[in-house]
């Protein structure tokens, strides 16, 4: 599969299995999975041509493991805008995680901490450069570091993703280690 088309086709998965299912008139289940069949169907009556085996490829190929077969269902392993439950046992997160993010929103997060946004939780890294990755999609990149455990003994609930990134509901501004405030914004 050509690198771009195996993008368009990772790109539309997300915008259908995490935030606009019924766009293309699909139901996913409580837990976020469809009937594969039932998505190349779907995608198909709205004019994406999608098969089996490209399907498998961008699953299979996916370097953040994106989403999940099960069976003959698939859904998006985290970051759903549409209510779903995926089930994940509550865990133990490791001392620190990381975040990725940009400097135009700091002044936010410090006020505010970091909060879920569109999604349901916050998404966290175990490692800063997974995290330096997730900031660059917006530009150049700042690493926050979470105190996690100490979150979590304070009773803040964390969930590991199958794709390996922890989940919480938000993360107060005092478990946070921002960078100086040097009036960068950009």
């Amino acid at each position: 599969m050509h690198p771009q088309r195996a993008v368009t086709v990772s790109t539309y998965l997300s915008r259908h299995l995490c935030h606009r299912p019924e766009q293309i008139g699909l139901t996913l289940d409580a837990g976020g999975w469809v009937e594969i069949d039932t998505l190349i169907a779907a995608a198909a009556a709205h004019g994406f041509t999608l098969t089996h085996d490209e399907l498998a490829h961008v699953v299979a190929a996916n370097d953040k493991r994106r989403f999940a077969v099960e069976g003959t269902r698939i859904r998006a392993s985290q970051g759903h805008s549409v209510e779903v439950d995926l089930g994940l046992a509550p865990s133990v997160p490791p001392r620190y995680l990381y975040h990725g993010t940009v400097a135009r929103f700091l002044d936010a997060i410090r006020a505010e901490g970091l909060r879920p946004m569109t999604r349901h939780d916050v998404h966290l890294s175990a490692d800063r450069e997974t995290a330096a990755r997730v900031g660059a999609r917006r530009g150049r990149p700042v690493v926050l570091t979470v105190d996690a455990r100490t979150l979590h003994d304070a009773g803040h609930v964390f969930r590991l993703s199958a794709n390996g990134v922890w989940l919480t509901a938000s993360v107060p501004p005092r478990h946070l280690r921002l960078p100086p405030d040097t009036g960068d914004r950009t």
